[in-house]
């Protein structure tokens, strides 16, 4: 699987602590194969998000994503749950 990374999910990774951001890249190398997607609770999301996916990269923290094709991902953002407002 591809995964390309707006420039805003970029910028707020780097924002993470150090802690949170080898976490999130443990998710993304498991987020790859695709078996593992119920592990990391994958789903879609609803309302104004609608055209987008989620994964938990801790019990608070999510990634935003779309398929760009079946093979391509794109992250959007990555944080806690008030990206969802």
């Amino acid at each position: 699987m591809l995964i390309r990374y707006k420039p805003s999910f970029v910028r707020e990774f780097k924002r993470l602590p150090q802690e949170l951001q080898t976490e999130a890249l443990e998710r993304i190398e498991q987020f790859k194969d695709p078996v593992l997607h119920e592990k990391l609770r994958v789903h879609k999301l609803k309302g104004k998000l609608r055209d987008f996916h989620s994964f938990s990269v801790t019990y608070s923290h999510r990634i935003i994503f779309s398929y760009e094709s079946h093979d391509t991902v794109v992250f959007i953002t990555i944080g806690d749950h008030s990206m969802y407002r």
